[in-house]
């Protein structure tokens, strides 16, 4: 991927490897812009991210990085921001960072994309949490905090689907990202997950590009192994759909490359 704005660090509790690793893998993928967008602290799910007292030591890590590569690589700098009413926190969101990911980990309190909890798609109608599921991006995309929307239908992960068309449940999000001018992100990781694909599906791909919303690439990385991991089936995608640019930010201003 030219673009690759969504990675991890060690920070987060579940993820291996130096950040020197990861930079160094994109540079051998030829990326050109890579960004570390680690999960944000917040006062839930701690087991899971890193710590607010840690937040300097990734930004200065990170920014420490993007000299030392400055001639090989532009690196950015952002976080991934979990939507949680009551729990997103303003020294994140006030942060000096290139950009702000925001990502639905959570319905309820419930953190569906946890394989610890997957016992709970048991218990739901699977429509009825897509539902609730894209609510929750429509309210994220209304909220006005955020740059880019991470792995937009992650729900499908497990490969628990919907009976109702997933355009039909994800359009009025879909308007509201739009509206809100927010940039989506193409995320190859669910390649590595049961649903074996990238998010979002084609179809919701193609009401986007219907839509003229703005895409960015990310690997998702939680490891130097899966940096750019099927990112050029990604572009490949976006390709074929009539997209020729990609966005990255640069302090929290919108800049488009060709890809």
């Amino acid at each position: 991927m030219k673009v690759d704005l969504h990675n991890h660090t060690v920070l987060c509790n579940h993820a291996s490897g130096t950040i020197d690793e990861y930079i160094q893998k994109a540079i051998e993928n030829k990326t050109q812009i890579f960004g570390f967008s680690d999960h944000n602290p917040m006062n839930f799910d701690e087991k899971y991210r890193m710590s607010f007292a840690q937040m300097k030591d990734y930004e200065n890590a990170v920014i420490s990085a993007r000299k030392r590569y400055e001639k090989d690589i532009k690196i950015t700098l952002g976080y991934e921001v979990d939507f949680l009413q009551g729990y997103m926190d303003d020294r994140v969101l006030n942060a000096k960072v290139d950009h702000l990911i925001g990502s639905v980990h959570f319905i309820g309190t419930w953190g569906f994309d946890n394989p610890e909890f997957i016992g709970e798609y048991q218990n739901k109608d699977i429509d009825e949490i897509y539902r609730l599921y894209f609510e929750c991006e429509t309210a994220l995309a209304k909220s006005g905090k955020f740059d880019i929307v991470g792995h937009f239908d992650l729900l499908k992960l497990f490969k628990f689907l919907p009976k109702t068309d997933i355009r039909i449940l994800a359009k009025p999000a879909l308007e509201a990202i739009k509206k809100a001018n927010l940039v989506m992100e193409i995320n190859s990781a669910g390649f590595r997950k049961p649903i074996g694909e990238q998010y979002p599906s084609l179809q919701i791909l193609e009401l986007m590009k219907e839509l003229d919303i703005d895409i960015t690439f990310g690997s998702d990385a939680h490891s130097p192994q899966q940096v750019g991991l099927n990112g050029e089936i990604c572009e490949k995608i976006a390709k074929d759909l009539g997209y020729t640019q990609a966005v990255y930010f640069e302090n929290r201003q919108r800049i488009k490359v060709k890809f």
